[in-house]
């Protein structure tokens, strides 16, 4: 017998864990269709015939998320035979609102309450016969993580499926009256057992529901009647009695034993997010990830990886292994291939390739310490902490984690993302958070502090303060755009128990992060730098077309190209080729700038600072246009990695289009800006270009200090915005 099950719950109920459990390897990730959240689909794998629908972590079936709204329709349009519905036994309470609303759906439901373990062992006690009683289903009491009472789960929803549905909770009188006058209302096209539900959402006016109807039906008189009799409006009086009817349900079932005692975890809470001390507290813990990911373990592996596997070879039990391009070019020359076929296959496709492997190894440790900080339940509390900050510029909280991680790697940031559910504020993190200088804008940073600033101390740190500054202003224009418009969403989180989680979740978070970065990202960035590679070695020397020489890279299309668009950067003081160039490689890799410059100053290989071009560099650039190419390299559109990445989270063209094209133009506006300023302050001459920035500067001012747009009606706030 086939059936369909619909998986439902709160964030950070366990689902996803269990939703793991129950499929194994059986799942294939998605998104839903026009939108970018996250689609898991997976058969049971002890049973093909059942098919597993992780819905997105929700907290009702109101419309005031779009993943809400994903859910809901999901459950509403497919022929579901089953909801599994797991709410978390440590917050009872705040997850029985979503299964009241479950229930009122007319589908079989099975309810598994998560963590037993710990509601045991934190003196709790919840009576699972009289839970089952009072919400008329069936309850299993499971512990996810450890993998316990799931073969009761399945018995359960085998037993269920198709069966008739008995409502078990009704409203006070006079709202059970007004909601069957509606259900008379109703089209008649609309499912018997549905019927119930969409009186209930129409009761509470809610327009999406409205839209769905075939026909408008005129219900308004009903609902003020009741709204002024109870003086109240019809949502408040709906939430109301849901949760007195929670209350009871808890009051009957759920006992603490000990009622004063902290448990563990809101001990650890006390230190952790406690005013004063949660700041410190998270640095240091970031500061060791950071350390160890990037500087320690992850970088020894990287080095390795570069220096070795794709660089000079290595030495295994006394022999000398060749690097896989060395190898691959002794190949090919003893088959005897054309000198152009050999540039292509080593320095385009295997390069393309050892480019994208030389992040592996740091990615892959700092999404292992990340996984374990995600699922013991830190980062939760991380959300926490920062969400007071970021929302004065329109931000979550849960926007500071990509930010941070960004400051190692774009492409990670970008994924980070996934946790923040308003796809507003999800869009906005992620046309923001590469403002942070990565690791790889760190050889620009070295170049220009050391070639045109003597190597002072200040260049890298006031980097790193223009990205946040670019992440501030955004912040508060973008959300004063219709796009954008409205307040942040309602930062609604259970901070979930500490507790260890298990090696089999951790390793597989890191597997799908990895392998999503290395089909993804490394499919863009491998055949960006065979694009580089031809243009880079192919160009006309005295009228013939011909390969080139490291040294004859000025006669290239690439220069060719560099030479057309260096005057769209002549406002921003680099309007050489040169320039315009090495931009144009940054895009592939950042690190490419510094390389590229010194293979156009006659230099075939550099430090990583490009420390021997430096005199070259600064008779090209002065102070100010220097300081521009830095700013605009740093808040451009990041390299092609990172906009893989950025397209894949977007899951959308339009939006993939308008975030590069947004960062961009910023970049352009600040880096002109900053140009025209030094320029003015180290040679107090006023020129045109002086007087345009003038009026920019004006323009900006008053972008970010006039007010917010009206509020968007309800039915607008949470769509896919203008371009889906």
């Amino acid at each position: 017998m086939k059936i369909t099950i619909a998986l439902a719950g709160n964030p950070n109920s366990g689902k996803t864990t269990l939703f793991n459990v129950l499929t194994g390897s059986h799942q294939y990730i998605g998104n839903w269709p026009g939108v970018t959240v996250e689609k898991k689909e997976g058969n049971l794998k002890t049973n093909k015939d059942i098919k597993i629908t992780d819905l997105p972590g929700i907290y009702s079936l109101s419309p005031y998320t779009l993943e809400e709204v994903v859910a809901r329709n999901y459950l509403l349009d497919e022929h579901i035979d089953v909801i599994l519905n797991i709410v978390d036994g440590m917050n009872l309470e705040r997850n029985l609102y979503l299964t009241t609303q479950l229930l009122e759906l007319g589908i079989p439901t099975v309810i598994a309450v998560n963590m037993m373990d710990l509601v045991k062992k934190n003196g709790y006690h919840i009576d699972i016969k009289a839970l089952s009683k009072k919400l008329g289903c069936p309850v299993i009491e499971i512990s996810a993580l450890k993998e316990k009472g799931i073969e009761d789960i399945v018995d359960e929803v085998m037993k269920v499926a198709h069966q008739e549905v008995t409502i078990q909770h009704y409203f006070s009188y006079d709202i059970e009256r007004t909601i069957e006058d509606i259900q008379n209302h109703l089209p008649s096209d609309i499912v018997l057992s549905q019927k119930r539900f969409f009186a209930i959402k129409l009761f509470e006016r809610d327009q999406k529901i409205q839209a769905q109807l075939s026909q408008k039906i005129d219900i308004e008189n009903l609902i003020q009647v009741i709204e002024k009799q109870e003086d109240d409006d019809s949502e408040s009086l709906i939430t109301n009695e849901r949760y007195q009817y929670i209350t009871s349900i808890i009051d009957e079932c759920y006992k603490r034993k000990n009622q004063n005692q902290l448990s563990i975890s809101d001990k650890i809470d006390q230190i952790v997010t406690n005013r004063w001390l949660a700041l410190p507290i998270f640095a240091f813990i970031m500061w060791f990830v950071y350390y160890i990911s990037v500087t320690t373990i992850g970088t020894m592996a990287t080095d390795f990886v570069n220096e070795s596997i794709f660089g000079e070879g290595f030495e295994l039990f006394g022999s000398m292994i060749p690097s896989i391009p060395d190898f691959i070019r002794s190949a090919l020359q003893m088959i005897g291939v054309a000198s152009w076929l050999e540039g292509l296959i080593v320095d385009g496709i295997v390069a393309g390739v050892g480019a994208v492997l030389g992040f592996v190894p740091q990615m892959l440790v700092l999404f292992f310490f990340l996984a374990i900080l995600e699922g013991c339940g830190y980062m939760a509390r991380v959300a926490f902490i920062m969400d007071r900050l970021f929302r004065k510029f329109g931000l979550s909280g849960k926007s500071f984690i990509p930010m941070l991680i960004g400051t190692g790697c774009g492409v990670p940031a970008v994924m980070a993302t996934r946790t923040i559910e308003s796809s507003r504020d999800r869009k906005m993190t992620i046309m923001t958070t590469t403002f942070i200088p990565c690791s790889a804008k760190l050889p620009i940073i070295a170049l220009i502090s050391g070639a045109l600033f003597n190597g002072a101390s200040w260049v890298a740190p006031s980097a790193y303060f223009i990205g946040m500054a670019a992440i501030v202003m955004s912040g508060i224009i973008l959300k004063k755009t219709k796009m954008f418009a409205g307040e942040v969403a309602p930062f609604v989180m259970e901070l979930p128990a500490y507790h260890i989680p298990p090696a089999r979740n951790i390793m597989r978070s890191v597997w799908e992060r990895g392998s999503s970065f290395i089909k993804k990202a490394g499919t863009i960035i491998l055949l960006s730098t065979i694009f580089v590679w031809f243009t880079s070695y192919f160009g006309f020397v005295d009228g013939q077309w011909r390969m080139l020489e490291a040294s004859e890279l000025n006669n290239s299309l690439l220069a060719m190209l560099g030479r057309m668009i260096a005057w769209i950067f002549t406002p921003l003081g680099f309007g050489h080729w040169q320039g315009a160039v090495a931009t144009i490689t940054g895009l592939v890799a950042k690190e490419n700038v510094v390389s590229t410059l010194g293979i156009l100053y006659g230099f075939g290989e550099v430090a990583e600072n490009g420390v021997e071009y430096w005199p070259m560099l600064a008779s090209t650039f002065t102070i100010a246009s220097a300081y521009a190419f830095l700013v605009f390299n740093l808040l451009c559109a990041p390299c092609f990695a990172a906009m893989g990445a950025i397209k894949r989270e977007m899951n959308s063209r339009q939006w993939f289009i308008f975030a590069i094209g947004y960062q961009t133009v910023f970049a352009y506006i600040m880096a002109f800006l900053i140009y025209q300023l030094i320029t003015f302050i180290t040679t107090l001459s006023i020129t045109f270009e002086m007087l345009i920035g003038v009026i920019i500067m004006l323009g900006l001012i008053y972008l970010l200090i006039r007010p917010y747009p009206k509020k968007m009606k309800e039915d607008e706030t949470y769509d896919e915005l203008d371009f889906e």
